[in-house]
């Protein structure tokens, strides 16, 4: 697996111009699942993620999401995935398939809820026509 993660006071997905997922203050996690990818690196990737200690106190990056009470926007994201090694087009073949990376999506989603936080989904594929994310830092 493989996890852009963004601090920000606000984000939000917007596909075919509804909302797919919005939080407060967090943060935005582009996930991308890759086709070797297990439960248990969906698990570890949880628990790396909500323990980040990214949010200030007192000037220090010392607060975690659990500290300050904030959510994570999870966006999945196959083009994390993309490799341009050889050639001009990006080869997707080391990005899990479609099923197999929506049933680990959905995994890492209900564990970042089991953890306790909030958690918004952003829906997105090769099949969504229009995404736009918007996030706001800190």
């Amino acid at each position: 697996m493989r996890a852009v993660v963004q601090r920000v006071s606000r984000a939000k997905v917007v596909v075919n111009g509804e909302i797919a997922g919005e939080i407060g203050l967090g943060l935005l996690v582009l996930l991308g699942i890759g086709r070797d990818d297990t439960n248990d690196d969906a698990t570890y990737l949880v628990q790396k993620i909500t323990g980040l200690r990214v949010f200030e106190d007192a000037g220090k990056m010392n607060l975690s999401m659990q500290d300050v009470g904030g959510s994570v926007l999870a966006v999945s994201q196959f083009t994390l995935y993309g490799d341009v090694r050889r050639g001009k087009r990006p080869s997707f073949d080391l990005a899990a398939p479609p099923e197999k990376a929506r049933q680990l999506y959905e995994f890492f989603v209900d564990q970042i809820r089991a953890a306790g936080l909030r958690c918004g989904a952003g829906t997105g594929g090769s099949g969504t026509r229009h995404r736009t994310l918007r996030g706001a830092g800190p």
